[in-house]
């Protein structure tokens, strides 16, 4: 989502935050863009600051106190300020009177005042969560979300490949699904991507054959999960017969890279597809293999070491 108007953004909290819209209903189309699109200043949400405003005005006791010490003029031409600013919302917290000459400047100017029972850190800190995880990148992949081992892979391959008949053979094995055919993934931070699943398609997993399987009915709750960071992608790759089985070093090492997601490398391994291979294991074994590997335990490079250790150790010819 790149914006978010003032209504959507109370509808989304406010049974958790307890608000009330007391002033300035007709400004419900005032929106918030996303970060991209925002300078430095002004900030999304914050307490009251007339120099540098914040998108979400929080009016706490200090800052109510502030508006008391001024004289009528000041006060007068501080909320003129305030307003004028056009902020996406101004919200009162610990339940406090909302002085008549803000409510006022508020309803003339068509700007959302709300008012909460929270505390202005409480406020301040589930709102910068949810606008963060709102406006944040998103980006939709075909593919086969589950959780393996704790960690949240993704299975990725061609039509055809076999990803939902893994994915069902991984959940026989007490691994858990995320989302079937297309996880959508946020940004929630620099190198930390959030797997969802749309609501369509929740505890769905379709295989061919088949159909569309409930996974919560057949397995039970415990078989899926709401959401997961993606750490590693399995890419399924159909293996040609009479294709060469690659180098050296492709053998020794694996087939193993990157992908790029929202600006983020995560590391994915592929495996080739062909009749009589047992593509579950290997992919939990490509799970071990990069956990252990995440702990800077590397075979392949153990095996080269050795190796060339054994070698020094051979007398010269």
């Amino acid at each position: 989502m790149d914006r978010l108007t003032a209504r959507q953004l109370f509808d989304a909290v406010s049974e958790r935050l307890s608000l009330r819209w007391i002033a300035g209903l007709r400004g419900e189309q005032r929106a918030i863009e996303t970060g991209d699109t925002l300078e430095r200043r002004p900030s999304l949400v914050g307490y009251l600051n007339i120099i540098y405003p914040n998108k979400v005005q929080i009016v706490g006791t200090e800052e109510l106190k502030y508006l008391d010490g001024l004289d009528s003029r000041q006060r007068w031409e501080t909320v003129e300020k305030i307003v004028a600013y056009q902020p996406t919302a101004l919200l009162v917290s610990k339940d406090q009177p909302v002085p008549a000459d803000l409510r006022q400047a508020a309803e003339e100017s068509n700007t959302p005042l709300w008012i909460s029972p929270k505390r202005g850190h409480e406020l301040l800190t589930y709102l910068q969560y949810q606008l963060a995880r709102t406006l944040a990148r998103q980006v939709t992949l075909h593919g086969v979300l589950m959780e393996v081992y704790s960690i949240g892979v993704l299975i990725t391959g061609e039509s055809g490949t076999g990803k939902s008949e893994l994915a069902l053979e991984l959940l026989t094995r007490g691994h858990r699904l995320v989302a079937d055919d297309a996880p959508e993934f946020t940004l929630i931070a620099p190198d930390v991507i959030d797997g969802t699943c749309p609501e369509m398609l929740r505890d769905l997993l379709e295989v061919r054959g088949l159909g569309v399987l409930n996974v919560r009915e057949m397995f039970g709750h415990t078989a899926v999960k709401p959401s997961k960071y993606l750490r590693l992608i399995v890419h399924l790759k159909p293996q040609k017969l009479d294709a060469p089985h690659g180098d050296a070093m492709t053998r020794l090492t694996g087939d193993v890279g990157y992908r790029e997601v929202l600006d983020v490398h995560v590391p994915q391994i592929t495996i080739p597809v062909a009749p009589g291979r047992n593509i579950a294991v290997l992919a939990e074994a490509a799970v071990r293999s990069h956990m252990l590997k995440s702990k800077g335990f590397d075979p392949a490079q153990t095996f080269i070491d050795r190796q060339a250790h054994q070698m020094r150790r051979l007398p010269p010819w």
